[in-house]
Order: C-alpha cells, then structure tokens, then sequence
C-alpha cells in the first residue's frame, strides 16, 4: 500500500491557488500527512534586475545591482511568506503539519528539487499559473513539470459556476 507522508502543493498566488491549497490540505488531514506549500520566484525576474550591471560602464554600479537583487528576493520571500500565512489562516488549516518553502529559481526546476529535498509523496498543482495564457501555450512551467515530476502530480481543475476552467 502507498502512504502519503508528505503532500507538497505549488502556490503561486493565482486564481487557483486557494482552491488548490484546499484541496491538497484536505488530502493531508484526511491522510495525517505533512504539508508542504511551495513557491517559486522566478529567476528570469532576478536576471531582469542583474542585466542592469552589465550595461553600466562604471563597475561601482554592479555592487548596488547585486545588492538591489538581493533585496528584491528578501522582499518577495517575505511578501510570500506572509500571503502564504494569510491563505492558511482563510481555510483554516493552521491546525495541519505545515512547512512553507520559497526558492528562487527556474520554477518546474526548483519544484523539482524541492520535491526531491523535502522527500515528498505527492505534488498537488493548480490547472493554471500566474499567467493564464503561458500555461496554455505548450512547454509552460506546468507542462515541463507534469513530463519530468519524479513523484505522483495531481492537477485540480478548478470548478467555478459550475464549470470547469482551464
């Protein structure tokens, strides 16, 4: 028999993301298992910010460009760490086993590796990310991850107006 100690759900912010979160903390009661609520900041957003250095000539600039980087991750880290409270306390979950993690990355990479760090059982995903058109068009993060994810994906499919979205 399979047990599912660890349920790992990607958390984005979108649209889906309550439902999302939902879903995979049921799934985690119901089985008295850990869950683990996973983000991703997007390194294309960190090299947006570092290319600035490279198209100063004065080398003084690059220091305050890695440092504005730097800050830009401990801003994020912290506004997720927050939203990722605030989405806890509206389902009413602070009872569970949680642990958040945030890294900074390529984001069906780092899910990937955060899978294989945290020991995960389960990933629970989301039909759509932050963008809904990328996660239509095909190779999205979503795409990548349902190809190359080493554990068991589940995807919710969000019903709203007694439809399902995709």
């Amino acid at each position: 028999m399979v047990t599912l100690s660890k349920i790992m759900v990607g958390c984005d912010f979108s649209d889906y993301s309550k439902e999302t979160l939902e879903y995979a903390a049921s799934l985690a009661e119901k089985l008295q298992a850990e869950l683990i609520i996973a983000n991703i900041i997007n390194q294309r957003d960190v090299d947006t910010i570092l290319s600035v250095a490279d198209k100063q000539f004065d080398r003084t600039v690059e220091k305050d460009v890695k440092k504005l980087a730097d800050d830009y991750i401990n801003r994020l880290t912290e506004e997720r760490t927050l939203l990722m409270d605030k989405l806890i306390e509206e389902i009413s979950i602070a009872h569970l086993r949680i642990r958040k993690v945030i890294r900074v990355g390529v984001p069906f990479q780092e899910l990937i590796r955060a899978i294989e760090n945290e020991g995960a059982d389960l990933m629970v995903m989301g039909p759509k990310g932050r963008g809904n058109l990328a996660e239509v068009l095909f190779g999205s993060n979503a795409e990548r991850l349902f190809r190359r994810c080493p554990i068991p994906l589940l995807s919710i499919r969000s019903k709203k107006n007694g439809r399902i979205l995709y």
